[in-house]
């Protein structure tokens, strides 16, 4: 195998590809990456940790085809290391991989490429198309609210509805929830679902720009993304996701609007006092106005004040202050609409205008 390519060229690929590696490896093999160079000059550099799979493909001059895995962090660390301007060649030289660059030298260990494992995507699948900076909204928009290491290993994801010419995307960790919209090219009967570990959902976001086009297969076991020369294989969760329709409330009685931004910086000021471990934020609604207000074990509390578009009767009740600010920052308008039942019930909030984006969070304890 041998192959010659611009540093500006390799560098961003072997970025995306690597970033699948996982530090610590059981198999010596996963810490490699897979380099194919083909019969039409192309170098393929692929990443797996046999969950998800990613690859991009990119052109190469004075090649000889052939396939070897290397160190993934050493390439990226050499590439990173050298000039922009530079141009590297590579050769096998016996075991070896020789990488070569101006007056630098390197040899690099390798590992057979049979030894390699692919995530194989299954047959039957679901096809779709949708805009990448689309499904890009939608995905950050709800993935904030996936659980981590959650032991119902299903809220340890994402999942994506399809239905006739729309995507919807749902997270929950059991104390929050989101759910988005997107229009999507899809033809479909009835409704499919599938469940995203988080880390495929955080690789897939890494792909996507804002005006290519994303080609999606869904199988039983497998998403498979493509979106230009990048190519992107996860296993899905297999299991049944619950019934988040019941996570949401009826309209309550209790409304308000506010200013997103004011809010948002109102509640990032004063929760520099909450607890540490809980979080929680009081907040007491009352006509015309919320007040804000945090304490923590060492006595220090802090309070503000903003004007908001409320008419009802006085109402208190307490969040996770974390919660309503991650919600707040995937929201782009300008208002924000909560609305409650009482001071058990969770609070439903939305963009003003927007009926494609729904946020839950429910309660602390006063």
């Amino acid at each position: 195998m041998k192959f010659e390519v611009s540093q500006q060229a390799l560098l961003k690929p072997l970025q995306l590809v690597t970033s699948v590696v996982e530090r610590r490896q059981t198999l010596p093999i996963l810490s490699n990456l897979l380099l194919e160079v083909d019969n039409d000059g192309y170098l393929t550099l692929t990443a797996t940790d046999q969950e998800v799979e990613l690859s991009d493909r990119i052109k190469v001059t004075d090649c000889v085809i052939g396939e070897v895995t290397v160190p993934a962090r050493k390439l990226l660390d050499i590439c990173r290391s050298l000039s922009t301007e530079e141009t590297i060649r590579a050769e096998m030289e016996d075991s070896r991989l020789l990488l070569s660059s101006g007056r630098f030298r390197s040899h690099l260990a390798t590992l057979p490429a049979t030894e390699f494992p692919k995530v194989e995507f299954d047959g039957g699948s679901l096809d779709i198309k949708v805009q990448s900076s689309s499904l890009r909204r939608l995905l950050s928009r709800t993935s904030f609210a996936m659980a981590q290491q959650d032991v119902r290993y299903f809220f340890n994801g994402l999942l994506l509805e399809v239905e006739e010419n729309q995507l919807q995307t749902v997270a929950t960790n059991g104390q929050r929830l989101a759910l988005n919209k997107a229009t999507a090219e899809v033809q479909i009967t009835q409704q499919r679902q599938a469940i995203i570990p988080r880390k495929g959902v955080v690789e897939l976001l890494r792909l996507l720009d804002d005006e290519s086009l994303v080609e999606i297969s869904i199988s039983a076991n497998h998403l498979v993304a493509r979106v230009g020369e990048r190519l992107l294989t996860t296993k899905l969760i297999d299991a049944t996701y619950p019934d988040y329709q019941r996570a949401i409330p009826a309209k309550g009685k209790n409304f308000f609007r506010a200013d997103k931004d004011e809010l948002k910086e109102a509640l990032t000021r004063t929760a520099i006092l909450s607890n540490e471990m809980y979080r929680s934020i009081h907040l007491t609604l009352s006509a015309g106005s919320l007040n804000l207000r945090a304490n923590n074990p060492q006595q220090e509390e802090a309070e503000e004040t903003i004007a908001v578009d409320y008419q009802g009767e006085e109402l208190q009740v307490a969040f996770n202050v974390g919660y309503l600010l991650d919600v707040l920052s995937v929201i782009d308008g300008d208002k924000v609409e909560f609305n409650l039942a009482d001071t058990n019930g969770a609070v439903v909030v939305k963009q003003v205008g927007d009926e494609d984006a729904t946020f839950v969070v429910s309660p602390m304890v006063l």
